[in-house]
């Protein structure tokens, strides 16, 4: 039932595309329906990476996923330095780091009755949490007096992209060389590698095009409901951008599959970090002004906790309902502060 619903979910694309240049309708209506139909086509994109994979095998497959898991996320983050919005993408980023670690990890403690969790692979995804959130503090610290957008700290934030980067790379690596194994090929039932990568090719244009009227309606939208662009940014943005992930955990997880459950969760977290984060800042010299890492006191205070937090949850390798209301309402509690912390 919900694969037909995101099936039938991928018209809301050119939905979107015809309310925002031919009905040319309010911010309002064209942010919704933008942000709803990043939902299917970032499903469509972890599909169409899963089928993929079953061709080319572990290791390549592990770097598709790594390529373009992300991808609506990474998109987002361009047209929002493009359009001049570096609070709009720090701000998804933080959100995108938060929700997955309490929100996600929270719910899917929440749907099953499966306790045992694998400490030793969550524990290295939180500590490089820990450690991209120690290193946001180079360009961030300076930011909280003056202009947090100037470009000595775009430059002061160049190795420390390049070291997250170094560290993703080297942690991808690591996990890929750990689960080498004999490829047997594709079930009968899989698609063909040229469909898999021409849906992906076609899945990844669309987000662009549905990932850039979501940004120039974001300012509009945030006005007419009265909210801030942090937080539309830190709360809405980053849902919609990790929904097939959060999706997809919630789902394993109410199947028994805590561990596989927990594992997406926080490796999504910590890709953002180490991913997201430092490829937006590279790539954004690219465009008029570059971004630089100087995130907010109450975003790193939020990553940091919540990467804390889930380590207590973790630690002795049983994730309980009772944890699992913990974290959410946790999350909560970070919703309320970004709330309450409005623009910078």
């Amino acid at each position: 039932m919900a694969r037909k619903i995101l099936v039938a979910g991928l018209a809301l694309g050119p939905f979107a595309a015809i309310l925002r240049w031919v009905v040319e309708a309010g911010d309002v209506p064209v942010f919704c329906v933008s942000a709803l139909a990043l939902i299917p086509l970032a499903w469509l994109i972890g599909e169409a990476t899963e089928q993929a994979a079953e061709h080319t095998g572990a290791t390549v497959g592990g770097l598709l996923n790594a390529s373009f898991g992300n991808a609506p996320e990474l998109i987002i983050a361009l047209f929002a330095i493009a359009d001049g919005l570096p609070d709009v993408v720090r701000g998804s980023i933080t959100g995108s780091i938060v929700s997955n670690l309490l929100l996600v990890l929270g719910l899917s403690l929440l749907a099953t009755t499966e306790e045992d969790i694998d400490k030793r692979s969550l524990a290295s995804s939180l500590g490089l949490v820990v450690w991209a959130t120690l290193l946001f503090l180079v360009p961030s610290v300076p930011g909280w007096n003056g202009d947090p957008d100037r470009h000595s700290l775009a430059v002061a934030t160049i190795p420390v992209a390049a070291i997250l980067l170094v560290f993703y790379a080297g942690q991808t690596w690591f996990n890929l060389r750990g689960r080498r194994a004999a490829h047997r090929g594709p079930a009968p039932d899989s698609w063909s590698l040229r469909d898999a990568l021409i849906t992906l090719g076609i899945a990844t244009a669309a987000t662009a095009v549905v990932s850039e009227i979501l940004v120039h309606t974001l300012e509009g939208f945030a006005d007419a409901a009265g909210l801030s662009q942090f937080f539309v940014s830190t709360v809405i943005v980053a849902i919609v951008g990790n929904a097939a992930e959060h999706g997809g955990a919630i789902v394993v997880a109410r199947r028994g599959k805590i561990r596989l459950a927990s594992e997406i969760a926080v490796s999504s977290a910590a890709q953002v970090a180490l991913l997201v984060a430092p490829l937006a800042a590279l790539l954004s010299f690219a465009f008029d002004k570059p971004l630089p890492l100087s995130f907010r006191p109450v975003e790193l205070a939020t990553m940091a906790a919540a990467a804390m937090l889930v380590g207590a949850v973790v630690w002795d390798r049983r994730g309980t309902r009772r944890e699992g209301v913990i974290l959410v309402a946790a999350y909560a509690a970070c919703v309320a502060a970004y709330w309450v912390s409005g623009n910078r």
